[in-house]
């Protein structure tokens, strides 16, 4: 009798201390993920950008739980560092930054804007002055080019991989002056005061400006488009916890359904969002392959 009772002593205890230890390694686990840091890049003005995003923080905060705090970087380019320096759990990332990190950080891709036009893609535009007399790739050797950031799309590979089609293979000393101007507003405004002859932008910015002002078709012209790539989409990094990412991703997909997400919307400049995949990234690969680039090791940096 005594070595049953000693045998139910211990194990009445033993199931006492597993009891205590199963909520303390949850609640440890909790606490690993104690706010949701997601980078943005600066494709408008830092100012705008940031007033932009806050209503989708404070709403994705609200259905995950967890605060969301944004990081938009000074420079567009070099996010793929930041990504891991900051440790961010996600980032809004351009096309081109979005194919880089799958392929160098094996991010997954949640969701993507539906512009208000009805699109979830978007293109990129290399212009001039209307007043210019650039109408070929030839016409703009010796004159000066205004990219957006080594790290975009329509701001960098586009005309990257349309001079090559066009037979500039080496744009060593092609024009007389190379601006990266930092986010695509600021590519467009430099054409239009003439502080650059030509111009790349993504076309959803360049008809933002073009709302805010006139001077945009009455003294630039666009030359030629770049196929269509996805809009920048939200990508969460590979080991976030499962749930986390099934709340984000409903969030995101459902804005459309809810009274408030309809307001967020407003604010944000969208429809709604769509699920976004690595294979919808192809057209961005496909680019990169033309204008001599691969994805896998190419190394930038902005300054």
């Amino acid at each position: 009798m005594n070595r049953i009772l000693h045998a139910l002593r211990y194990g009445i205890l033993g199931l006492s201390l597993s009891l205590l230890l199963v909520p303390a390694s949850l609640e440890a686990a909790d606490v690993q993920q104690k706010k949701l840091l997601l980078g943005l890049i600066p494709e408008m003005n830092i100012f705008k950008q940031k007033k932009r995003f806050k209503p989708l923080g404070d709403y994705l905060a609200k259905k995950t739980g967890l605060p969301v705090e944004f990081t938009i970087l000074s420079r567009y380019g070099n996010i793929i560092d930041s990504f891991k320096t900051e440790r961010m759990d996600g980032a809004f990332f351009g096309s081109f930054t979005g194919a880089l990190a799958i392929k160098k950080l094996s991010v997954v891709p949640l969701a993507r804007p539906v512009n208000l036009d009805g699109s979830s893609t978007y293109s990129g535009y290399l212009f001039v002055r209307r007043d210019s007399a650039i109408k070929t790739v030839a016409d703009m050797k010796g004159k000066r080019m205004a990219y957006v950031e080594k790290a975009t799309t329509a701001g960098y590979l586009f005309p990257l991989a349309y001079f090559r089609e066009h037979g500039v293979t080496d744009l060593n000393g092609f024009f007389s002056e190379t601006i990266f101007a930092g986010s695509h507003d600021a590519a467009v405004s430099a054409v239009l005061d003439r502080k650059a002859d030509i111009g790349a932008a993504k076309h959803s910015m360049w008809d933002r400006v073009k709302q805010e002002n006139s001077r945009v078709d009455e003294e630039l012209i666009i030359l030629a488009q770049s196929p269509t790539v996805p809009s920048n989409g939200l990508c969460v990094r590979k080991d976030l916890p499962p749930t986390l990412i099934a709340k984000l991703k409903e969030a995101l997909l459902n804005l459309d359904k809810d009274p408030e997400g309809k307001k967020v919307l407003v604010q944000f400049g969208a429809l709604r969002f769509i699920e976004t995949t690595a294979g919808d990234y192809k057209p961005v690969f496909d680019m990169a392959r033309n204008a001599g680039i691969d994805v896998r090791t190419y190394r930038y940096r902005n300054e």
